[in-house]
Formats: C-alpha cells, sequence, structure tokens
C-alpha cells in the first residue's frame, strides 16, 4: 500500500515525511490555492527536496489537449520527467494522456468519477487513477463499487496501472477504497491526524506507561 500527502505546505510535509512511509506528495490548483501567492516551481522543488525519490504529482491547468501537453512538457522541463502529470479524464484530458503516454510521461488521471473514465483511463496507458471517494460519494455514487471495478478491469487486463484513490473527509473512506482494491491513496494532513490521534489511542498509550512506572518504580529495563 502507498500513501501519499495531498499538500504542497512545506511543515506539514516535514512533519509526516519524518512520521509516514511517504510514497509521494499530490497537489491541484486548488491545494495550491491555499498557500497563497507563491513562487510556483520554486516551491516544487523545495518539495522534491524534502520528499527525495518519493514521487510528485502535479496537475496541468489547459483545457485543450495541445494546452494539456504544453502544461505537461513545462512541468518536465521545471521539475524533472519523473514527475507524474495528473490529467482530468475528459475528451481533451483523454486525447492528451494517449498522446503524452506515447511520449514516455509518467501520468496520473485524475477527476475519476465513473468506472467508464477509468476504463478509458486503463487502456490510454495511464500509470495511476484517481477516483474522488468523497465527491462521488456527495453525488450518490458508491465510490467503493466504482474502486472495486476499477480494480477487477486492471486485474483482468494485466494492467501495470494502479488506483490512487483521493478526496477523503475521514479514515473510514480511506479503509473502503483499501478494501476495495486501492493500491495507493492521497490524503490531507487531516486524515493522518485523524488515524493517528485518536483519544483511545492515547489513553492505551498512557496507561501502558503508568502501569510500567507502578509495576516496577524501582526497575530500569530500559530508559522511559
Amino acid at each position: 500500500m502507498k500513501f501519499m500527502l495531498d499538500t504542497v505546505n512545506l511543515d506539514k510535509i516535514r512533519y509526516y515525511q519524518s512520521i509516514l512511509p511517504l510514497a509521494g506528495v499530490t497537489s491541484n490548483p486548488s491545494i495550491i490555492k491555499k498557500e497563497g501567492k507563491i513562487d510556483f516551481y520554486a516551491h516544487l522543488k523545495k518539495i522534491k527536496e524534502i520528499i527525495g525519490s518519493a514521487d510528485l504529482h502535479v496537475q496541468v491547468v489547459g483545457k485543450l489537449q495541445e494546452e494539456i501537453e504544453k502544461d505537461a512538457q513545462d512541468i518536465v522541463d521545471h521539475l524533472g520527467k519523473e514527475t507524474f502529470i495528473k490529467i482530468p479524464v475528459n475528451e481533451e484530458g483523454l486525447a492528451a494522456i494517449k498522446s503524452l503516454k506515447s511520449k514516455e510521461f509518467k501520468v496520473t488521471a485524475t477527476a475519476i468519477y465513473t468506472e467508464f473514465q477509468a476504463y478509458l483511463a486503463i487502456a490510454a496507458g495511464a500509470d495511476y487513477l484517481a477516483p474522488y471517494y468523497n465527491r462521488m460519494e456527495n453525488l450518490n455514487i458508491n465510490a467503493a463499487d466504482v474502486i472495486y471495478a476499477m480494480a477487477e478491469e486492471i486485474k483482468r487486463s494485466s494492467s501495470p496501472t494502479e488506483i490512487l484513490a483521493a478526496s477523503f473527509k475521514n479514515v473510514n473512506q480511506v479503509n473502503q477504497a483499501c478494501r476495495n482494491g486501492a493500491q495507493a491513496i492521497t490524503a490531507s494532513p487531516d486524515i493522518f491526524e485523524q488515524a493517528l490521534t485518536m483519544p483511545a489511542i492515547q489513553k492505551a498509550v498512557t496507561d501502558f506507561h503508568d502501569d510500567w512506572r507502578e509495576t516496577f518504580a524501582t526497575e530500569k529495563i530500559y530508559e522511559l
């Protein structure tokens, strides 16, 4: 299972890089907007310095195929050919994915809401599919079923494409995505915080600590 961080906040990336088995960082224009006015490529280069060999996923902003491909070329020119180019799966995006894969770009097909979008992106050679879990649920789409169908098609076609599930509002949605076949997830720092700072976890840690001290108050098997 691959775990990625869906943010461009440098402090958050540094913090979770030290904790998580971090496979990468994902971004999109809305996430970047939250950071305010930044030097775009200089900022992303700082992220690359922090995460080392982990993957960086950067989204295009062009709407037409030629604009998307121009954005993709600009991204790799600044950040390296190993960068994954995030492209929404619509008509123009799908044409760009097909073209860019023929030129050996790394591509993450994003803004996926339906099985059919995923099937087309798999056939076009996308490296990752990024289904929007919570957004699907908000549209009364069964996100777990969609991800399961994607996983079955990948298996049936022996495709190297992987599912990078995204857009989560809680840990349970992450669990459901993993159970139904996602090979990777990307989540905001808030989701990882939810998972790791449950009151029950801290209570268990405190109880173990206190019980040890009460039982072995005068012994030092290891430093506490």
